[in-house]
């Protein structure tokens, strides 16, 4: 039997050698979660001329210095409808947001420090050379790089993107992950069970996760406990850039998924790990294709997919991971752990971390529950209330 590696090695066998997927066109309004493929730079200069940041009066500065002054108006600028002619001395030209400043002119005056009446403006108060006036590339330069390749759009990055000029970005079209059910005894959510029978619910977080992570799952038919059943659903696979598998990658008399992968050449770098929950599970590569096996044990199966498929499918869209473990504090005592390294389901609150009462990695409500795992290492030595634990958020 394989000896069982630690999380960090089958890591990083996981992630040897991962290329990035391949880059397609999208419209801007469809790019939210999608990966930049390449550097993103402005196709224009922002603002493209010196703006008026308040509603209000362009003058020059030197006319102004010795407030109050009474200047007069020759004109108006609106956002869209600059003045077109020049402001000379003792002149004055009502202004609004946004509006170009006219030339000739240094200063904007609040309108709230101003009377008008009459075709003439009285300044109250001195304004200096620049006041209210956003200039030219304030906020960025034709040319200027914005957003990295590897940015995970989010609305505020496609806001920035919509006024760089982009229409539509180059983004990492999303990886196809087959996700392969293995079992006699499972049945489709909603079915009606026969004796002996459970509903696969694997497949159905799975694909969520993997939605979540910027992927496209696509589930397959559950493949019974035959070679022939299992040969055809791998084959049906042949077109993802990833097959994962859930269940039957044991040792038992019923657990054939590894000797169905391995006849059609699949070649498995991780066996074991040593780690609880999810120790059977297994990745390797059949020809182009990534394959990872989880264990059918739901709960087992989702830690697995959070520490393994998440960084996997990083890798494969190019994206600048933030996978940090985060810290916290124990809110209750915990106990010295074993040889393998635990992924404890647990919830924060308060500032603080508390493990769920109940370990049992088959219990699914005890993991929607969860908000997070705390990471305790092999043969870690029990802890009071109020040591800090590493901890990985659940964030999908």
């Amino acid at each position: 039997m394989p000896k069982l590696i630690s999380v960090d090695e089958a890591l990083a066998k996981i992630l040897a050698d991962v290329e990035p997927v391949g880059a397609e066109a999208v419209a801007l309004h469809d790019a939210r979660g999608r990966v930049l493929a390449a550097d993103l730079a402005a196709k224009l200069t922002q603002p493209p001329f010196d703006a008026s940041a308040m509603d209000g009066y362009a003058v020059r500065a030197v006319d102004i210095a010795a407030a109050p002054a009474r200047l007069a108006v020759i004109g108006e600028a609106a956002a869209g409808q600059g003045f077109a002619g020049t402001l000379g001395q003792g002149q004055a030209v009502r202004i609004f947001t946004g509006a170009p400043v006219p030339e000739g002119a240094d200063a904007v005056v609040m309108q709230e420090a101003a009377r008008e009446a009459d075709g003439a403006v009285t300044v109250l108060e001195a304004s200096p050379p620049g006041a209210h006036i956003r200039r030219c590339g304030y906020d960025f330069r034709e040319g200027d790089t914005m957003l990295p390749a590897g940015a995970t759009l989010n609305a505020r990055q496609i806001m920035l993107a919509a006024a760089m000029n982009h229409g539509a970005l180059r983004v990492r079209r999303r990886p196809v992950v087959a996700v392969l059910a293995a079992g006699d005894e499972l049945a489709e959510p909603g079915a009606e069970l026969r004796a002996g029978q459970i509903v696969s619910s694997v497949p159905a977080g799975l694909s969520a996760a993997v939605a979540a992570w910027g992927g496209s799952a696509n589930c397959l038919a559950i493949a019974r406990d035959t070679r022939g059943s299992l040969a055809a659903a791998i084959s049906a696979a042949s077109d993802a850039d990833l097959l994962v598998t859930i269940g039957g990658a044991s040792v038992g008399a019923h657990d054939l998924v590894r000797g169905a992968l391995e006849a059609v050449g699949a070649r498995f770098e991780v066996m074991r790990v040593a780690m609880r929950p999810g120790k059977p599970l297994m990745a390797g590569r059949l020809g182009g294709q990534r394959v990872l096996t989880l264990p059918g044990n739901p709960v087992a199966a989702l830690v697995c997919a959070r520490l393994f498929l998440k960084p996997l499918l990083d890798r494969m869209l190019g994206c600048v991971s933030n996978d940090a473990v985060d810290e916290a504090p124990l809110a209750v005592a915990v106990a010295a752990n074993g040889a393998r390294q635990h992924y404890m389901r647990a919830r924060r609150e308060r500032g603080a971390v508390t493990p769920l009462a109940d370990q049992d990695s088959s219990l699914v409500s005890v993991f929607a529950a969860a908000d997070c795992l705390i990471v305790r290492p092999p043969y870690a030595a029990a802890l009071d209330a109020g040591n800090t634990v590493p901890v990985i958020p659940l964030d999908f």
